[in-house]
Order: C-alpha cells, then sequence, then structure tokens
C-alpha cells in the first residue's frame, strides 16, 4: 500500500568538519585555550589589585612599568586567540614559551611590589603546576628551575613596598589577608586546571575509540568490497557455463515433458537476473564516484519504486513535507543501496505496513522509518551497526553496517531508537548540497 502526501511547504566537507574537530581537541590545543582563558582572568585580577592597592592601601609603587607588563600581557593574550582560531597544531615548546611569558610577567610585577615579602609570591606554583599536568618531564623540570631562580632573585632584588599607613598590628593582617587571598586563587586555578585537564583525557581517550572503531570498520567494508568485486568477476563465468546448458537442455527437452521445461524456464531466468545484478554492480563500482543532485522527494520516489519491485508484498505509507522550493541533496549510487538496506530492515521487522516520512529544511534532508515491530532489544540497541551482528536468523550482519558508512561518508547520520508506543524508528539525516555543487 502506497500513499503520498504531497509538500507543504558532501563527502569533502564531512572530512574537513572530522580533521577541525580532531585537531581542535588535541591536547596542547584544548590547553593553550585554557591557558588564554586564565590569563584573562588573572589580568582582570592584576588590575583589580593595583587598583586597590592605590585607592584603599594608598601605597605608592612604581606604577608605570607594573601597567606596561599587565598590558603586554593582555597583548600576548590576544595574539594567543587569535592564534587558537587558525586551528593549527600547538607544540610542547609554545606552551612552555607561554607559561614562561606568565612566570616573567609575575616576576617583574613582584620585583616592584616588594619581591619575596609581597604575600603573591605563593601564586609561582600555578605555572609549575599546569607545566607538570600538561607538558612531558623535561619541560616540568625547566619550569622548576625557573621559578625557583625567579624566586630566588626576588629576595635579593626588589624593591621595597613602602610603609602602610597604619599600625603594625595592622600592617601584618594585611599581609595575612594577602596570604590567604593568594591560597584561595592558587586552590581554585589548580583545581579547575586538573578537573579540565582530567576531563580533556577521558574526551581525548573516547575521541581515539571512535577513530579506531572507524578505521577498522573502514577496513572491513573495504575488504568486503574486494573480496564482492573479485566474486563478481569470477562469477560471471560459471553463470555463462550455466545458461548455455540451460539452453540446450531447453532445447533437447521432450515436447510432452511441460513441467520440466517451465523448471527450465524460471533457472534461465534466474541465471539471467544474476547477470543483470553483476553487470550492474560492475557499472556500479565505475560510476561510484558520480554524485547527482536530487530532491527528497526526487530521491525516495526512485528507492521506493525500486523497492516496491523487489519487494511487492510489503506495504508503507509515506508522508513528505518540508521548505519550498524542495532543496537537492548529493546522491550516489550507494545511497540507494543503503536507504534499501534501511527499508528492508523496517519491513522484516514490522508486521504491518511501516511509515515514512520525509522533512527537510534550508540545511538537512530528515528521513523516518518507522516500524510496528517488537522493537529493539537492549543488545541491538548497542551494537546495530557493528560488523556481523545481526538479529535476523539468515542475516549477515552486513546490511546496515554498510547503510551507516555510506550515509557517514556522505556527511549524514544514522540513529536507531525504541518508541514508547511500540516499535522502533531508524532516523537519517543528510546536509542539503550546497549551490554549485
Amino acid at each position: 500500500m502506497r500513499q503520498i502526501v504531497a509538500p507543504h511547504a558532501c563527502s569533502s566537507n564531512y572530512n574537513c568538519a572530522m580533521n577541525s574537530t580532531i585537531l581542535s581537541s588535541l591536547p596542547g590545543h584544548s590547553q593553550l585555550r585554557r591557558l588564554v582563558a586564565l590569563r584573562s582572568i588573572a589580568v582582570a585580577a592584576q588590575l583589580i589589585t593595583l587598583a586597590v592597592v592605590w585607592k584603599i592601601l594608598e601605597l605608592e609603587l612604581d606604577w608605570q612599568p607594573m601597567l606596561l607588563t599587565i598590558a603586554t600581557l593582555a597583548s600576548i593574550n590576544l595574539f594567543s586567540w587569535l592564534r587558537l582560531r587558525k586551528n593549527s597544531m600547538v607544540s610542547n615548546p609554545e606552551l612552555f614559551a607561554q607559561l614562561s611569558v606568565d612566570v616573567i610577567a609575575l616576576t617583574i610585577l613582584l620585583y616592584y611590589g616588594g619581591g619575596s615579602t609581597n604575600p603573591f609570591i605563593s601564586l609561582y606554583l600555578l605555572p609549575l603546576v599546569i607545566a607538570a599536568a600538561t607538558l612531558p618531564g623535561r619541560y616540568t623540570w625547566s619550569m622548576a628551575a625557573l621559578t625557583a631562580a625567579c624566586y630566588s632573585l626576588l629576595m635579593v632584588y626588589y624593591i621595597p613596598l613602602p610603609h602602610i599607613h597604619q599600625h603594625g598590628d595592622d600592617a601584618f593582617n594585611i599581609h595575612v589577608m594577602g596570604m590567604w587571598l593568594g591560597f584561595v586563587i592558587s586552590a581554585v586555578v589548580v583545581a579547575y586546571f586538573v578537573v579540565q585537564m582530567a576531563q580533556a583525557v577521558r574526551s581525548r581517550d573516547e575521541m581515539l575509540v571512535r577513530v579506531r572503531e572507524e578505521i577498522l570498520r573502514n577496513e572491513r567494508i573495504v575488504a568486503l568490497g574486494t573480496q564482492a568485486a573479485g566474486a563478481a568477476h569470477e562469477m560471471g563465468t560459471p553463470l555463462s557455463t550455466m545458461a548455455v546448458v540451460i539452453g540446450e537442455m531447453r532445447h533437447d527437452v521432450a515436447a510432452n515433458q511441460p513441467a520440466l521445461r517451465d523448471s527450465l524456464t524460471i533457472l534461465d531466468e534466474q541465471v539471467r537476473g544474476c547477470k543483470r545484478i553483476l553487470d550492474k554492480i560492475m557499472a556500479n563500482a565505475q560510476d561510484s564516484g558520480a554524485m547527482l543532485p536530487r530532491t527528497g522527494d526526487e530521491l525516495m520516489a526512485e528507492v521506493l519504486d525500486e523497492w516496491q519491485l523487489l519487494r511487492p508484498t510489503a506495504q508503507y505509507h509515506y508522508h513528505s513535507s518540508g521548505v519550498q522550493p524542495v532543496p537537492r541533496i548529493n546522491v550516489d549510487v550507494t545511497l540507494r543501496a543503503a536507504l534499501m538496506n534501511l527499508l528492508n530492515n523496517a519491513a522484516d521487522a514490522s508486521p504491518q505496513a511501516i511509515e515514512i516520512r520525509a522533512d527537510w529544511d534550508s540545511s538537512n534532508f530528515t528521513l523516518e522509518i518507522r516500524d510496528q515491530g517488537a522493537g529493539l532489544s537492549e543488545e541491538a540497541a548497542l551494537k546495530a551497526g557493528s560488523a556481523f551482528f545481526t538479529t535476523k536468523i539468515e542475516g549477515r550482519g552486513l546490511g546496515l553496517l554498510l547503510a551507516n558508512a555510506t550515509i557517514e561518508r556522505m556527511g549524514g547520520t544514522v540513529r536507531l531508537f525504541n518508541r514508547k508506543e511500540g516499535g522502533a524508528t531508524t532516523m537519517l539525516s543528510l546536509p542539503i548540497a550546497k549551490a554549485g555543487t
């Protein structure tokens, strides 16, 4: 049964987007992004601290070199932020240089602010902790040597803080308060950075697992395609031999044996059908790179007509809707086979008519195939699309695998889930072809 409701109203892009995502997820890139964020907070905190010292504590410091240092640090941070937008690799020496800039800036500020007597001297621990969490050992030891050398120099060479115009106890309390604030800042930054670092490590491990699984799946598909091409080539000869033998038997069979003649006719049709399939496989292999733009309705009309010829007893309802004019999607010969695999899976699982809904907007074409079966089991929900996993008695576990690989290669996605009212839904999404592609 077919019911059609009238509408109401690239692979390269996928690879580029994937490469950009992987690159921006690499440790160096993500750590530099966090370092830029922390430095922005540090610049703001330094300006606030100087304002408090000037207005509330009324200390006379050498403001010009201190403000120049903060301005230079802010400029370097802006340059680093612009550099992150290029999505290029961030090396370990670059991260070490960025941390060294922070250490030198802190040293200059502390030199004009009392040296080792400044309560914020403990902030030297922050770049050391960040280096230990993100860089190899030799960089960590180098950072430890740099911070220790700067601390040691500030014990001898520094400009003392002017006397605070308050009693001695009050001055001591202010110093203690500064030490407390320095500890709080260090604790918050260390906790934030360690938590983010642990999350980055987990995300990287998950990404590596996904990439490894995709590589293994692609290797299986390439091996399967190679074997299929070899089998298609080798099957040509025996099928031709069978066609010749069947023709001779039909010629020699007696006229009083109609049953045998009918059986030979059926065999001849089946052999010719196999040869047509092999010819189609070879033709599709030669044109596999051709991408033809089609509207969603045109694509579904072609696929459903061909599918109905192969499964004349299958029943379905088709509905479509979307913006006008109907946008086009890039279609190759493998996409039709992928859609037919998904339709076959739904028809095999559904004792009743399946429901097919197509919808599109200016950026995506979405297809939902809803069956009326028992739904996905817990094992099927976890392993669906894996190589050689199947819930069918005579299945090979390749249909959904190949469909997933084809659609993902075209920049789309496939998702299977159970519906609350019963049955399973296969949701497919494909990007709309850009003008001129």
